[in-house]
């Protein structure tokens, strides 16, 4: 057993003999030990992004805390089904680094697993296109995945891009970044799990964090993909603010039938790093997993899941 297995190991073997309160209050120990910079950077990153929860410990608010608690105890075994579906090293020590930080607040673990080498989404050793790429971009924003992709595969590396924004300041910049570049065709349509109306939450932070919600002010047209492409598909990447596994879901015949490659985000809750792998793994058996991590070291996001074919 080599030194990642042992560690990741010894983490499981440790939370698993915990009961629920006891994950929670060691998470919760160890979070108020920090140095007071690092409480303030992660509260302050917590109330800017609501996703994982309120963290305030002056008003003693720990519910993220709690919310990771969960994730580790509940899904334990979750967490080490996914271990072993993981194709490379890298990966798996990630995986290993991104709950040792929910545990331990360990951040030199997480800050040796982060990706240096490629952008993100392009990663030269997992994702290898051909010049009859159908690409599904869920969550286009200004179009920059789609700028990186032909820079890093060059322009003939695809057939046809589809690209999905919900903000119309984005769709703007979008269609002004991709304006040279052919058959990209832009959509102002949410992606959803079912065809149905649905609302846009503004997030003051910036575009990029504006979330689909029930009700609101801006009505958007939701959609499923399986319903709004009828041509197969053979690549689809998203990242739409924690609507990613219902996007799953309404994309199901196309990931059953084409095997398209899958570039998912997996960081906007405390669940998706293992839900979305196994939503993948229960609608196609033939895929492998690989994990890398975009963001930083003090709390990691940018967290895709790539998901491949498996090769015959």
């Amino acid at each position: 057993m080599n030194q990642i297995d042992q560690k990741f190991k010894e983490l499981v073997v440790e939370i698993s003999r915990k009961k629920k309160e006891e994950v929670f209050n060691k998470i919760k120990e160890t979070y108020n030990n920090q140095h007071p910079d690092v409480k303030t950077a992660l509260e302050n990153y917590f109330k800017t992004f609501n996703y994982w929860g309120k963290l305030e410990e002056r008003k003693g608010e720990y519910e993220s805390l709690y919310l990771r608690a969960s994730s580790l105890k509940d899904h334990i075994e979750d967490y080490v089904w996914l271990y072993n579906k993981l194709e490379d090293y890298r990966s798996k020590k990630l995986l290993y680094a991104i709950l040792n930080n929910w545990y331990n607040f360990d951040t030199i673990t997480t800050q040796k697993s982060l990706e240096r080498n490629y952008e993100q989404y392009w990663d030269l050793d997992i994702i290898k296109p051909s010049s009859d790429e159908v690409i599904v971009d869920i969550g286009a924003y200004v179009g920059d995945s789609i700028l990186s992709y032909i820079k890093n595969y060059g322009l003939g590396q695809y057939k046809k891009i589809y690209a999905y924004e919900i903000t119309p300041e984005s769709i703007e910049l979008l269609k002004n970044n991709t304006r040279y570049y052919p058959n990209i065709e832009i959509r102002k349509k949410a992606v959803l799990e079912t065809s149905r109306k649905v609302y846009m939450n503004i997030n003051e932070e910036g575009p990029s964090a504006n979330q689909i919600a029930e009700d609101g002010e801006e009505i958007l047209e939701g959609v499923k993909i399986d319903d709004d492409i009828i041509e197969p598909i053979s690549m689809i990447k998203m990242d739409i603010e924690g609507a990613e596994a219902k996007a799953i879901v309404g994309s199901q015949h196309h990931i059953k039938e084409n095997s398209p490659k899958l570039l998912l985000s997996v960081y906007h809750n405390y669940e998706d790093l293992w839900k979305i792998p196994r939503m993948i793994d229960e609608l196609n058996g033939n895929y492998k997993f690989y994990l890398r991590c975009y963001g930083t070291e003090l709390f990691p996001t940018e967290i895709i899941l790539y998901a491949i074919k498996k090769e015959v």
